[in-house]
């Protein structure tokens, strides 16, 4: 079969490797239809990835279509669309046991410590497969993993009706948590450096964007300018929860700095900087900070999401390209990332 497959960083290829086959009792076999490529791929692609391992079939957001099962299989059958968790847990350490699988003291993910999906067939664990209800365009079924980003972002930050939430940066997770907080209740507010991403994220569901200059810029303090907007969408209260999504020492500062007393930080950066941050800055606002990796049981969830319209993955997939347009497509994404909120990749 074909698959996708980067040797070492700065490069891609398309090779022919064995096709997978049901040796296990709870095995699914799946004919992957899309696949959406997300940053840590291209991180893998150019070498800033630490996680990676290589050579790697790189690929954690993919779904497709049930072709054969082990004999114990009961969630699914042969036809059925599905997508794929990509976490792989041990089930027995501290955090598994308390059902936290996401943060496994020895955790690994498909297309980043193990071969993941972007080929033509997989087998994986029945356990790790999630059946869509309703017929979903084929090209579409990649789309639930991202928005169980945000669905895992918004349970850690406990987003609910009635919340008032900033999430900064409009890429792909800043979208993805945005519209789950929209389905659970919440007014958002976006930020971003680029125009033409805040004008997508206010017709997918943003109810205020901010332009946040380049540091530098002559004439422009976007610090005052984005307290005023926060003091204008929350009645001068200050924002009781702060998403970061440009996970940079300096962003995850200013959440803790933006953050109202009481409120509530979610952080997702994976970075290993240091962040200047003091204790008073905590402890005086009574802080709840938190970190958010991957998902821990949101797959359900999103694809209901999907399949009762509340999450809109046809506005999400910007572009797709067929496999073998795959360095095409992140070429796309290198040059021109302003212009794409998700590309997908089809089988």
């Amino acid at each position: 079969m074909k698959a996708v497959k980067v040797p070492k960083p700065f490069e891609i290829r398309i090779e022919d490797v064995p096709e997978p086959e049901v040796r296990a009792e709870t095995d699914v076999k799946i004919r992957i239809t899309s696949g959406g490529i997300c940053g840590s791929d291209v991180g893998i692609w150019n070498g800033t990835n630490s996680l990676a391992v290589y050579p790697r079939i790189i690929g954690h957001e993919f779904g497709g279509i049930v072709t054969e099962t082990g004999k114990n299989v009961k969630s699914v059958k042969p036809g059925d669309q599905v997508t794929v968790d990509p976490v792989m847990s041990c089930g027995h350490c501290y955090a598994c046991r308390i059902g936290r699988h996401n943060v496994c003291s020895t955790l690994e993910v498909l297309g980043v410590h193990r071969d993941g999906g972007f080929c033509e067939y997989v087998c994986v664990p029945e356990k790790n497969v999630h059946k869509f209800h309703t017929k979903m365009d084929e090209k579409m079924l990649s789309v639930a993993e991202p928005f169980t980003i945000g669905t895992e972002i918004n349970r850690r930050g406990q987003i609910g009706k009635g919340d008032q939430v900033l999430i900064m940066g409009a890429g792909p997770i800043g979208i993805a948590a945005m519209q789950c907080a929209k389905r659970n209740g919440a007014e958002v507010l976006m930020t971003d450096l680029v125009p033409s991403r805040l004008d997508r994220a206010k017709r997918m569901g943003a109810d205020r964007t901010v332009l946040i200059h380049p540091q530098g810029q002559q004439g422009k303090d976007q610090g005052q300018e984005l307290d005023a907007e926060l003091a204008a969408f929350t009645g001068g209260e200050g924002i009781p929860v702060v998403v970061d999504t440009v996970c940079i020492p300096s962003s995850f500062e200013q959440s803790v700095q933006l953050a109202s007393p009481a409120g509530r930080v979610v952080v997702i950066g994976l970075k290993n900087q240091p962040s200047r941050i003091t204790m008073a800055d905590i402890t005086k606002k009574e802080l709840t900070i938190v970190g958010s990796r991957l998902n821990c049981g949101c797959f359900d969830e999103v694809i209901e999401g999907l399949e009762d319209g509340t999450l809109h993955a046809e506005e999400f997939v910007t572009h797709v390209f067929p496999y073998y347009e795959v360095e095409k497509a992140f070429q796309m994404i290198r040059e021109h990332p302003q212009e794409v909120l998700k590309a997908v990749i089809t089988f």
